[in-house]
Order: C-alpha cells, then sequence, then structure tokens
C-alpha cells in the first residue's frame, strides 16, 4: 500500500488512459448497435450496457484510488 495523499492518489488512479478508452469504446460501439437495430429496446439495451460499463469503470478507479491512498 502506497503513502500518498488522497489528492495525489486520485490523480494517478484517474490517469489511467487504457481504462478511459475502453470504458467508452464499449459506449460507443453499444450505442452504434442499437442505431443500425432503431428500436427502443435497443437503445435500452444500450443505456443498461453504457450504465454497467459506467459501474465497472467507477469500481475500478475506486479500488486503485483506495489501493493508492493513505487515509
Amino acid at each position: 500500500m502506497a503513502n500518498q495523499p488522497a489528492t495525489t492518489a486520485l490523480a494517478a488512479a484517474l490517469s489511467n488512459w487504457r481504462r478511459h478508452l475502453v470504458a467508452v469504446s464499449l459506449v460507443v460501439v453499444a450505442f452504434a448497435v442499437a442505431t443500425m437495430f432503431a428500436s427502443s429496446t435497443a437503445y435500452y439495451g444500450a443505456a443498461l450496457v453504457a450504465f454497467a460499463v459506467w459501474m465497472g469503470w467507477f469500481v475500478l478507479t475506486v479500488v486503485d484510488l483506495i489501493g493508492r491512498a493513505d487515509f
């Protein structure tokens, strides 16, 4: 466990560009597929995928933050 201040740990946890790129790519693909089907069910499914991706991104970022910070 690192002994970094919380603000430094937060900046380090948010600096993982690969995590951001994967999350945005998954959401864009989900909405692109929904656009191809052009139905309300497809858009609802894409919104569910976007929410699940956001939750996964959030949990991974917070776990990274907690692992780095000295609270």
